[in-house]
Order: structure tokens, then C-alpha cells, then sequence
């Protein structure tokens, strides 16, 4: 019941700690995925594909994980205890991530690198995996327990409510991802200072708590429904059936039906089977779909390796490579209202029947052009890169310190390479002390992102005031020149493609979706997330494409040849009413119960009738037989 619900303004109490809530889990989410792959490949010291892949399978698993929630929440918990008890386990999954990238933990020779690397990784896993739970499984969840809060009066504080709500998550996945990269920058340890990765995990679990407090402390508050049961196992049921029932009945002497979900019509109502039908006509569009997610979500991995390549100085500001994603949240908040606004109405002016599924074709096509022009903006990265010495070949340095010009001849030699000895410096100090009994000599110079150089200090180097003129300096690689503000038009295209496909997506989900099985097919929907991460998986590990830019080109000509066929799909669909076809079988099981108790009515009556006339012919008194 609403009995103990708070009102203010019209809108119940109990959803300022709703949204409070999702701001917070939202932060911790994307904060601590902003940083996850480069706490693979400098923390764990995994190679770009090994990251890209663990990085892309946690993202799947955080979209296979909603249907467990919903499930749970639906047939047994209810949304409040399912909300709060996987919320505990994201938590603890959030600070076992932070605990994981301590590098002091296991650090016993304190020269800044873990000696067991086997513990932080496991510990990063068993994280990633409660995260996945948390996350997922609260998802289905908290949007559907927000509009629970409001009653049947209140339509238009509940779509405010959803408006408010998307925009927190924006809001949280913005600033996340502006905070946690600095967070992640800062140097931090007990015994040598490194990277802080354990505080850029360690502030989103401290999110994390407070999201669960906060949720918790409206719980007198709440509206809170009972579980109903799960659709999507009543579906499930219906579909296997059908199919058993199929197989049973393959031979041709049994007749035809109009659809193979109707042999599922001898136990299930005929509502029930036609709500399926319609589901199942969308879920059929959806199989092109996951090639859209396999490129989009590669924002968060390759794009921001590519970052690393590149210079983020912007003046009065310095971006870390994570950073660049804010541009994605930004862009959206942007786009949204210009596309609602603007461009929609402007089409609709100018004649053009835009629908949907056209619309949902655009926002592939951009996705991939996106992906050209990471393509080409890595072209232009690779032609500054330097040039690393191959498996057959060695690179011999040679300071002279002497007075003269020296020739040096080289004959045959042997030259020992230690194995793993990479530089791969992801900072840029800018001084250094050097120093030596009790003296020191300060030594000032900017050095780029990206960028390794020798100092060289002579023989005739001595401590005083003029001492860093003497200090030699040799640029072995050049700083990052190519700028980062050349993905900012990949960034508005794949924002663009987002705006134009996601959200139409979603929208026509919801208008095709019948009345009782929205939730099935936002099920679905997400588990095209999940297949589109499994394909960047298999396609990072398998392919071993040597050249990034043609790892881009291949994506989005997969995504181009997939779009040619959506667009074939959507050119032969039919668009529906779920309502008017509801109706329509409401209305024939109606006639049919009409029909039925007219049946049973006059069976009745002739039965009496048979009765009288038995009961007059014997000459009995009826109620004589009555007894």
C-alpha cells in the first residue's frame, strides 16, 4: 500500500532516495571502468589484446546478469531485497577491486612492482565477478522500483521521474569518469610510490556504500510489491513446449499450423501464444543488433589505448588517456534534446517518414564511420610511433663522454637482451634531484607524454649553482605529438550513432512489446550488449590483426555489411499494435465465455426440462426425489 508514502510536490519522498542511489551506483560503475584497462596493462602487465579481452567479457557478463536479477526479484526476493542484498555483494565486490591494486600487498623487496602477481590477479577476478552480479542484477530492478513509488494518478511525475533518473546516470557516469583517471594518476604507497590504482577503486566502493545507506535508510518509505511471478520463465515454458510439442507431431499426417508457436495452443491460452508471437517478430530484428555493441563498447578499450599513443595536453588543461570517454556523457546530454528538438521535428517538416528502424540503420552507419576515423586518426598515430627492434634484430646505444669524435666499427657479437624490458612511461615529470654526499643538483625540463629520454652526466660534473647546464639529455623516443583532440570526431560519431540507435531502439522495443512482456524484451535487448562484448572478445584473440588501424577498418565493415542487412530486415517488417492485437483476442475469449455460459444456460434449461417431464411421466412428487 501508499499509506505511509511521504508526498512533497507531488512526488512521493521515497524517490529522492531512489535517485541518490542510482547516482551512486552509476559513479562507482563507471568510475571503476574507466580505469580497468589500464589497471590490466600497467598494473597486471597484460598485453593490449589479453586486456581488451577481460576487459570485454566483464562488461558481457555485467549484461548477461540482469536476467538472474530480474528473475529473482520477480519469482522470489521482490525488487526491495533483491536491490538491497546485491548491493552488498557489488560493494564488496568494489573494495576487494581496490584491495587487488595495493601493490605494496605483496611489493616484499619494496621495489614498487607486486612479487605475487598470481594473488592481485585472482583477487581482481573474484572482484570483477561480484561487480558483474552487483551491477547486473540490480539493473532490471531499481528503474521498475522507482515507478512502484507512484500511483495510478501520478502519469506525469512517474515519466518525470524517468527523465530525472536517465540524467543521473549520465550525471554519475560523467563525473566518474573525470575523477577516478586523476585519481588514478596520483602516486600513492607505503614503501615506493606508484600509480594509484587502489584509490580510483577504492573511491567508487566508497560510492558504493554510500548508495547502499542511502537506499537503505528510505526503506520505511517504500512502496514495496510483492513478487508476482517471472514472465520471461512463463514464456520460456510456452516456447519449449511448443517446440516438444512440434517435434512430437513431425510426421505428415498431422495438419499444419498457421506458426510453430501454436502448437503450444493444447496447454497455454491463445493470448498467451499470440503476446509470444509478437515478442518473437522483434527478438528476430534484434540478431543483427550485438555488432553495434561490439564496436561502441570499444570505447572504453582500444580507444583509450589509443589515447595512451597521444598528446592530451590542452593548455590550461591535461587530459589522462581514460578521460577522453567524458566527451560520451557529454555528447549525450547534448545530442538528446537537439535531436528530440530539432532534427526529428525538421525531418518530419521536410516529408520524410524517419521511422524507427531507419533511424536504428543511421545509428549503425555512424557507428562505423566512427570507426574509420579511429582508423585513420591511427594512422597518423603509427607514423610518429618509433620504430621497436624485431624478434631478429637488436638496438645498440652509444654515448660518447670523450672530447674527439670517435668511428665505430662492429663486427660479430653477441649482445644479451633481458626478456620483458619495455619502457612504456605513462607520465611526464618534469624535475629531478640528483644527488650525492649531502649535495644536490636540481634539474628542470618538460617531457612529453609518451616520451623516453638519457640524461648523461659528464665526468666533469660538479655540485654549485649552474650544475643542471652540465647534464646531457638524449631523446630516445619523442614525446606524443599527434593530438587527442583528433578522437573527439570518432567520439561525436560513434555519441551520434548512440543517440540515434540506442535510444530508438529502446523506444521501439517499448511500443512493439506487448503489455505484460516489456520486461522480456528489455532482457533481450541487453543480451545483445553482452553477445556484441563476446564477439570484441573472440575478434582480439583470435584475429591478431598486427595492425590496429586494420583491426577498425574490419569492425566497421562488419557493421556496414550488418547494417545492409538490417536494413533489408526492417524494409519487410510490419509494425504492430500490441494493444488492438491484445484486445482483439481479449475480445474472441470474451465472445467465447459468452457463448460458453449461453451453451451451459440453455443446457441447464433443457436438462429441467428433461426432468419435469421424466419426474410428470412416473407420477412421482419431486420432492420425494429430492430426499
Amino acid at each position: 500500500n501508499y499509506e505511509n508514502c511521504i508526498v512533497i510536490c507531488g512526488y512521493p519522498l521515497s524517490i529522492f532516495f531512489i535517485v541518490v542511489n542510482e547516482f551512486c551506483e552509476r559513479f562507482s560503475y563507471y568510475g571503476m571502468r574507466a580505469v580497468l584497462v589500464l589497471y590490466f596493462k600497467y598494473f597486471l602487465r597484460w598485453d593490449d589484446d589479453l586486456a581488451t579481452s577481460i576487459y570485454h567479457a566483464f562488461v558481457a557478463l555485467c549484461y548477461l546478469t540482469p536476467i538472474l536479477g530480474a528473475i529473482v526479484a520477480d519469482s522470489w526476493l521482490g525488487k526491495f531485497k533483491t536491490i538491497i542484498y546485491l548491493s552488498i555483494v557489488y560493494a564488496l565486490g568494489q573494495v576487494v577491486m581496490a584491495i587487488s591494486a595495493i601493490h605494496d600487498l605483496t611489493d616484499y623487496d619494496w621495489n614498487g612492482t607486486p612479487d605475487n602477481m598470481t594473488l592481485h590477479v585472482a583477487l581482481s577476478m573474484v572482484g570483477l565477478v561480484l561487480i558483474a552480479l552487483g551491477t547486473g542484477g540490480i539493473k532490471p530492478c531499481v528503474a521498475a522500483f522507482g515507478g512502484d513509488q507512484f500511483q495510478d494518478h501520478q502519469e506525469r511525475q512517474r515519466s518525470t521521474f524517468f527523465s530525472v533518473f536517465y540524467l543521473c546516470i549520465n550525471a554519475g557516469s560523467l563525473l566518474s569518469t573525470i575523477i577516478t583517471p586523476i585519481l588514478r594518476a596520483q602516486e600513492c604507497g607505503i614503501h615506493t610510490q606508484q600509480k594509484c590504482y587502489s584509490l580510483a577503486f577504492g573511491v567508487p566502493a566508497a560510492l558504493m556504500v554510500v548508495a547502499l545507506v542511502v537506499f537503505i535508510a528510505g526503506s520505511g518509505m517504500y512502496h514495496k510489491a510483492e513478487p508476482q511471478g517471472n514472465i520471461l520463465l512463463d514464456v520460456c515454458k510456452c516456447i519449449g513446449f511448443a517446440i516438444k510439442n512440434r517435434f512430437r507431431h513431425r510426421g505428415k499426417e498431422f495438419p499444419k499450423r498457421t506458426h510453430w508457436m501454436d502448437w503450444a495452443d493444447e496447454k497455454y491460452e491463445k493470448l498467451l501464444i499470440a503476446q509470444i508471437k509478437m515478442v518473437l517478430k522483434v527478438l528476430f530484428l534484434y540478431i543483427p543488433l550485438p555488432m553495434f555493441w561490439t564496436l561502441f563498447d570499444q570505447k572504453g578499450s582500444r580507444w583509450t589505448f589509443q589515447a595512451t599513443t597521444m598528446d592530451g595536453n590542452f593548455g590550461l588543461l591535461v587530459l589522462q588517456p581514460d578521460q577522453m570517454q567524458t566527451v560520451n556523457p557529454i555528447l549525450i546530454l547534448t545530442l538528446v534534446p537537439i535531436m528530440d528538438s530539432v532534427v526529428y521535428p525538421l525531418i518530419r517538416k521536410c516529408g520524410l517518414n524517419f521511422t524507427p528502424l531507419k533511424r536504428m540503420t543511421v545509428g549503425m552507419f555512424l557507428a562505423a564511420m566512427a570507426f574509420v576515423a579511429a582508423a585513420l586518426v591511427q594512422i597518423e598515430i603509427d607514423k610518429t610511433l618509433p620504430v621497436f627492434p624485431s624478434g631478429v634484430q637488436s638496438q645498440l646505444k652509444t654515448i660518447n663522454l670523450g672530447r674527439d669524435p670517435m668511428t665505430l666499427t662492429l663486427s660479430q657479437h653477441t649482445v644479451q637482451l633481458a626478456p620483458g624490458q619495455v619502457c612504456q612511461p605513462n607520465s611526464a615529470p618534469s624535475l629531478y634531484d640528483f644527488m650525492s654526499g649531502g649535495e644536490s643538483c636540481k634539474y628542470s625540463r618538460e617531457f612529453g607524454f609518451g616520451s623516453s629520454y638519457t640524461l648523461i652526466i659528464p665526468s666533469s660534473f660538479t655540485f654549485g649553482p649552474d650544475c643542471a647546464a652540465s647534464i646531457g639529455v638524449a631523446e630516445d623516443i619523442k614525446p606524443n605529438s599527434v593530438h587527442m583532440a583528433l578522437q573527439i570526431p570518432q567520439y561525436f560519431l560513434i555519441t551520434a550513432g548512440e543517440v540515434v540507435f540506442s535510444v530508438t531502439g529502446l523506444e521501439f522495443s517499448y511500443s512493439q512489446a506487448p503489455s505484460n512482456m516489456k520486461a522480456v524484451l528489455q532482457a533481450g535487448w541487453l543480451f545483445t550488449v553482452a553477445i556484441g562484448n563476446f564477439i570484441v572478445l573472440i575478434v582480439a584473440e583470435l584475429a591478431q590483426i598486427p595492425e590496429q588501424w586494420a583491426e577498425y577498418v574490419l569492425f566497421a565493415s562488419l557493421l556496414v555489411a550488418v547494417c545492409v542487412i538490417f536494413s533489408i530486415m526492417a524494409h519487410f517488417y510490419t509494425y504492430m499494435d500490441p494493444a488492438e492485437i491484445e484486445a482483439q483476442f481479449r475480445k474472441k475469449d470474451d465472445d467465447h465465455e459468452v457463448r460458453a455460459e449461453k451453451k451451459e444456460r440453455k443446457d441447464s434449461r433443457r436438462s429441467q426440462r428433461s426432468s419435469l417431464e421424466m419426474t410428470e411421466g412416473t407420477g412421482s412428487d419431486p420432492k420425494e426425489n429430492r430426499m
